[in-house]
């Protein structure tokens, strides 16, 4: 069974740096496209950092690119977004997905049509 855990989440400041983990169980890593995905109050869910794996490539939304990282620990089946320059429009609840590798199907297009697994999430609350 496939199970996704956030943590990490909490307020901070604009301007400040936060990193959210996810704990993953139940798949491999290589066999997975994994993500990271945001849903703020009263809009809808936005992709905003995934990878396939296949090409080594990472898809990040516009919004966040240059100030998110995402990344992975295979060993401890986690994955990782490090956020900085944290602005108040960040503020929202972030997820973790995962979804099981299609040929065909590149980083984005798993940001844009969402994954199979889903985290319970964690509230990042950036204040101005």
């Amino acid at each position: 069974e496939v199970q996704l855990v956030e943590s990490g989440g909490g307020l901070v400041q604009a301007g400040g740096s936060l990193r959210l983990s996810c704990a993953a169980s139940g798949f491999t890593f290589g066999d997975y496209a994994i993500g990271w995905f945001r849903q703020a109050p009263g809009k809808e869910r936005e992709g905003i950092s995934c990878t396939s794996g296949r090409d080594g490539s990472t898809y990040y939304a516009d919004s966040v690119k240059g100030r998110f990282t995402m990344s992975s620990d295979n060993a401890k089946k986690t994955m990782y977004l490090q956020m900085n320059s944290l602005k108040s429009e960040d503020t929202a609840v972030y997820y973790c997905a995962a979804a099981p590798l299609f040929p065909t199907y590149g980083s984005s297009r798993y940001c844009a049509y969402g994954m199979d697994y889903w985290g319970k999430g964690t509230l990042v609350t950036v204040s101005s």
